[in-house]
């Protein structure tokens, strides 16, 4: 049996001589601030890093240009562990903190590399562009990224706090527009096609939709287009849209009718209609067994943590993740709970000293996590019973 305790007191040591390159390195991509799948630099620096310290990394993974996969196979045969960073930023900067997201796996793995000696098992560090639009978490895990893995562990800055990511809502994107026949609007107005009437018909048929889906369901949308002209018949009309539910299945069925919903005010109007859906996340699944572990750890470091996982109505492409191997996304507190995610005031939480730390803290207890689920194989075990319990339930 492993000495788990002295393998965590080696990987903290490791993750404090670290400290000034990680900080460095969060600093500079928070500095980028680079959008889904152009995250060309901030990849390039977390790349470089853990090549810099011996792990192999493979660039341009799953068909995405940003994405890679840094691998420390250990001495023997063991399990492998996922730890998945976050680099990409929203249009005014890294103001969901996505900047220690990817430092702070690229810290864990390091650490763990130069730790484990000859413990068996590996380390995979996951590059995952586009959580903030695009998923690109679902392409690693459709192209096989995570086959052979058996466990998958992140962390998330947060106000307030830290705790354990709960359940949170499967979600999908649409594309909705119309085409319609211009026409002058005082003069010969039956001349037209009104692709802004057929629009609003659709949103206001959406409206009425909810009364009749179940609670966990949100739905909500812009008009991007509306027309050109008061006096002028639109003749074309573009929207977006999102539908989100606690379970994949339930937003099938929602998804299904909101389309049905937008196709009847095509038919109304006798306007023609496009409704393209987009990108979609399953919802997560938190593996409560693992997380116990991480609470355990984070408590260790000194952090207050909440007792129960936090029940998000938001949505996260890790879901995808927690649909395949038991995996646990943990919060880190960087600012009070007076301060919003995606904010101006949280972006600059994200690289103020409470970031810094809140980072140093997230590779320590992913990389002490790992070192548990090394060191004890019945961790694992039960881990995947679980994981296998809360996937038959959604059959």
């Amino acid at each position: 049996m492993l000495d788990a305790e002295l393998l965590k007191s080696k990987v903290i040591r490791e993750i404090d001589a670290l400290a000034p390159e990680l900080l460095s390195a969060s600093h500079t991509i928070h500095e980028y601030a680079e959008m889904a799948f152009k995250e060309y630099k901030s990849a390039a620096l977390l790349e470089d890093l853990l090549e810099k310290h011996g792990l192999t990394v493979e660039r341009g993974i799953a068909g995405m240009e940003t994405a890679f996969r840094g691998m420390y196979r250990g001495k023997g045969e063991g399990p492998t562990i996922a730890i998945l960073g976050e680099y990409d930023a929203l249009p005014h900067g890294h103001a969901c903190g996505h900047n220690i997201i990817g430092v702070a796996a690229v810290g864990a793995g390091i650490a763990l590399k130069n730790s484990l000696g000859d413990v068996p098992g590996s380390i995979s560090v996951l590059g995952c562009p586009a959580e903030e639009g695009g998923g690109g978490k679902v392409f690693i895990a459709k192209e096989g990224y995570l086959d052979g893995v058996d466990a998958a562990l992140m962390t998330h800055p947060m106000s307030g706090t830290s705790m354990i990511g709960g359940p949170n809502l499967a979600i999908t994107h649409f594309s909705i527009k119309y085409h319609g026949k211009a026409a002058h609007a005082a003069s010969d107005p039956h001349e037209g096609i009104n692709a802004l009437d057929a629009m609003i018909l659709g949103f206001q048929n959406v409206s009425a939709l909810r009364q009749h889906v179940t609670e966990d369901v949100r739905m909500h949308g812009y008009i991007i287009d509306g027309g050109k002209a008061p006096n002028v018949i639109p003749d074309y009309t573009e929207a977006r849209y999102i539908v989100r539910a606690a379970t994949r299945a339930n937003l099938e069925k929602v998804a299904e009718k909101v389309r049905k919903c937008f196709a009847a005010g095509a038919l109304a109007t006798g306007a023609t209609l496009e409704f393209e859906r987009g990108f979609s996340y399953s919802e997560r699944i938190v593996n409560m067994t693992i997380a116990r572990k991480v609470q355990a750890n984070l408590r260790k470091l000194g952090l207050e943590v909440e007792d129960e996982p936090i029940h998000v109505r938001g949505s996260t492409d890790f879901g995808d993740v927690s649909q395949l191997v038991p995996a646990v996304n943990a919060y880190i507190q960087i600012a009070p709970d007076t301060v919003a995610s995606h904010s101006n005031e949280f972006r600059e939480a994200a690289k103020s000293p409470e970031g810094d730390k809140g980072l140093l803290n997230a590779a320590k207890a992913m990389a002490m996590t790992v070192v548990d689920l090394l060191s004890d194989p019945s961790i694992l075990k039960e881990a995947w019973e679980e994981h296998e319990r809360a996937l038959a339930q959604r059959r």
